[in-house]
């Protein structure tokens, strides 16, 4: 019997000092995040609320995104302020999570029970068929076509769906006893497993796999089903789509039915999140950041409210009195709402001008200087028609008079087939003639 070599490998031990030290640094760096946030605020009046509602995201690990707003709404910030506290907050790894959408689908984010609990059943013509999907607004043909592939694939019965799931469960439970194999493999660990047993994970991962794209594939209509909400918002149909797909996809890896929720009902949570997601990160022109996107929302709530009860667009002041914030700070969230503007868009009644035509070019030169360089360039060739032909090319070739770009004296020079020298002395004989009175006068009204 031949023996193996197994190496160890040294693992060391945290001591008892070693692990007050790691937990007195880290009790540091929160202070120090804390400290940071109080300086961006220092001076506010109700910064002590903003101080405790960091004690309890350090605690949990995340803070509700219209919490932290309602905190921050009532301090008076300015936006590179706010922009300060949520990077000090992401340095502290403390989370934003966001109420109406999610700024990303975090692996670890779970959908509230009571919001799954109010999630309404689609009705069944829609899942069925999927025309009826799209019947509200027209459609492209691409979108067409893809309705027609999704429509192949049958519905599931709740029966089914169980069975998948309990598939997906034991392709899990398989997938991670396979990589546990593996790694004790390569650890040079014994592992004690047949190869029928090994075959038989190997089958269940795969039987996991299937099931996870079949429960995907059966329910592709209720992402289209849910993306037709969002139209208008900024983003074409079928990125809306792509981009529901995507919650859905998560959702079947996160799902389980021992809670007692149909997967429709689920997934229909993780798609919601993933268009909101995507139509705040992608629909404008411009990146808002989501602090910025919840109150430009509740500006534009308040502004509608007001349209109502008095009549008129309210102005600046108006909406500013009713949100008990400063009339500057609404004005900022107004500009900063505003959507870009083509400079193609058609101006006027025919419509036979652009809105870049009205924008002054501020690198342009004035018609005034235009006229003048048009006049000394063409003084400047007579005057350099006075001197010799050789003289004239040696001063435009040193000085770019003709291209713009200027020459070394040896690269003139090589151009003459001279020395440098030869050319230095030209160029110098043409300037001093160009001094000279007769010559210099044309060109002197136009120093100034």
């Amino acid at each position: 019997m031949s023996e193996k070599k197994t190496t160890s490998k040294k693992v060391h031990t945290l001591t008892l000092e070693d692990q007050t030290k790691l937990a007195q640094a880290n009790v540091k760096k929160m202070e120090q995040g804390k400290i940071e946030v109080m300086k961006v605020v220092e001076g506010v009046q109700g910064a002590e609320k903003l101080a405790e509602l960091i004690e309890r995201g350090k605690k949990n690990g995340k803070l509700s995104s219209s919490e932290l707003m309602d905190v921050l709404e009532n301090l008076d910030l300015e936006s590179d302020q706010m922009d300060k506290i949520y990077d000090t907050l992401e340095n502290l790894g403390i989370d934003t999570v966001g109420d109406d959408y999610l700024p990303e689908l975090a692996d670890d984010i779970m959908p509230p029970l009571e919001e799954l609990n109010e999630i309404e059943e689609l009705p069944e013509e829609e899942m069925v068929d999927p025309n009826t999907l799209v019947d509200s607004f027209g459609i492209d043909d691409p979108v067409r076509m893809y309705l027609k592939e999704i429509g192949k694939v049958n519905l599931l019965t709740p029966d089914e769906e169980i069975q998948l799931a309990q598939d997906m469960g034991a392709g899990d439970a398989a997938k991670e006893q396979m990589e546990e194999l593996e790694q004790a493999r390569k650890n040079g660990e014994e592992v004690s497993i047949t190869e029928e047993e090994e075959k038989e994970l190997r089958r269940l991962v795969k039987r996991g796999e299937a099931a996870k794209q079949r429960l995907a594939e059966a329910n592709l209509r209720l992402v289209v089903s849910i993306a037709k909400r969002y139209v208008g918002r900024g983003m074409l149909f079928l990125d809306l789509i792509q981009e529901g797909n995507l919650g859905l996809i998560k959702a079947v890896e996160k799902f389980d039915y021992t809670k007692g929720y149909k997967f429709s009902t689920y997934a229909t949570w993780w798609i919601r999140q993933a268009i909101t997601r995507a139509i705040a990160d992608q629909a404008r022109t411009i990146r808002i950041p989501v602090h910025m996107v919840e109150t430009i929302n509740k500006v534009i709530r308040v502004s509608r409210q007001l349209l109502q009860e008095l009549g008129h667009d309210p102005s600046p002041e108006e909406i500013a009195e009713e949100m008990s914030m400063p009339v500057d700070k609404v004005r900022e969230i107004l500009k900063i709402a505003q959507e870009p503007v083509s400079l193609e868009t058609p101006i006027g009644e025919e419509e036979d001008s652009h809105l870049g035509d009205f924008i002054p070019d501020e690198d342009a030169s004035e018609p005034s200087e235009a006229a003048s360089f048009t006049l000394l360039k063409e003084q400047l060739v007579d005057v350099l028609g006075t001197l010799t032909p050789r003289e004239e090319k040696v001063l435009k070739l040193r000085f770019g008079i003709e291209d713009g770009r200027t020459r070394t004296l040896e690269e003139v020079g090589k151009e003459f087939n001279v020395t440098r020298e030869r050319i230095r002395q030209i160029e110098a004989k043409a300037l001093r003639k160009l001094r000279h009175p007769s010559r210099s006068k044309k060109l002197k009204d136009f120093l100034n």
